[in-house]
């Protein structure tokens, strides 16, 4: 519809220009009061961790319904409705600038500000990495996080409009709360997790083949990028993660992969690409490769809430 297609570049152009609301932040606010519902529901197992997910996620896509048939003759209100709700869910501009963030300290040779930063980006263990060490955690956290945090919302507003949007953020949120591997959540997570998963199997492949389009402006082959995306991308533990990791290793010529160290764990995962460990250079190339890859996937969602208006109209 129209006015979902309209909300939605607006709200891309609110993130791309305001980046993330600065305080009270609704995310911020939904992860608060889903771990107040975690308290009550909590049991170290996956029945309880079920119950937990499908209440947690359940009840911002019955408020998105709910909003989006309030509004389904008032195009106006729905427009600015999903233009609120796009720049709420998205992270596209705050994650560039903590890759140039990121840069900014390796480049300054700071170790010291860089390892200090990290934990912006992803939950590793900076206390012992190196400079190629943290601009490679940074980069894999840019290609994954442009799925997560651009891609995926965009894909599932085009898709489904406002519960689309605001189901896929609770979602994803949730993954981060109680999806990760600890003796806490090991069962209790796991409904969280895989509905994560299967929220994000089409949007990180779509993240892959654009990141592969994208290439040539940040001056990658989308030959050798889609190259080793088919080699590489099923060389992950995750289902979705090496299939937007595989895609910006072939776009930069970087090798990303290896021993990931974590508070409490260590995994060592295969190499993904084939070029040098990357340098804070790439981490500026991995930033405008994400911002080409989400001005992609706008036009996509909004061709795809058009499409999705035009079929509802003729019924």
């Amino acid at each position: 519809m129209v006015a979902d297609a309209a909300g939605i570049v607006a709200g891309y152009a609110l993130d791309a220009v305001l980046g993330d609301p600065r305080r009270f932040h609704p995310v911020a606010g939904f992860g608060r009061a889903a771990g107040a519902l975690e308290q009550r529901l909590y049991a170290p197992n996956r029945a309880a961790g079920t119950a937990f997910a499908a209440a947690a996620a359940g009840v911002p896509v019955v408020a998105g319904v709910l909003l989006a048939r309030a509004t389904r003759r008032r195009p106006a209100v729905r427009a600015l409705m999903v233009a609120a709700a796009t720049w709420t869910v998205l992270g596209g501009r705050t994650l560039r600038r903590e890759a140039g963030i990121m840069a900014g300290h390796l480049e300054g040779d700071d170790l010291a500000a860089a390892r200090g930063r990290l934990n912006h980006l992803c939950g590793r263990d900076p206390s012992t990495l190196d400079a190629p060490e943290l601009a490679r955690a940074t980069v894999e956290s840019v290609a994954e996080n442009t799925s997560d945090a651009v891609v995926a919302p965009l894909f599932w507003g085009g898709v489904a409009g406002l519960p689309g949007l605001l189901g896929y953020r609770a979602a994803n949120t949730l993954d981060a709360m109680v999806g990760h591997r600890s003796s806490r959540y090991a069962r209790f997570g796991t409904a969280s997790a895989r509905l994560d998963d299967l929220l994000n199997l089409l949007p990180a492949r779509l993240t892959g083949l654009l990141t592969v389009a994208a290439a040539p402006l940040v001056q990658g082959r989308s030959g050798e990028a889609l190259r080793v995306w088919r080699r590489d991308r099923l060389d992950h533990p995750s289902p979705n993660a090496g299939q937007c990791e595989s895609a910006m290793a072939g776009a930069l010529g970087v090798r990303l992969g290896g021993r990931n160290v974590y508070f409490g764990r260590t995994e060592t995962r295969p190499f993904l690409g084939d070029g040098p460990r990357p340098s804070a250079t790439h981490l500026r190339r991995a930033a405008r490769l994400s911002g080409a890859v989400g001005l992609a996937a706008v036009t996509v969602s909004a061709g795809v809430a058009l499409v999705r208006g035009l079929a509802g109209s003729r019924r």
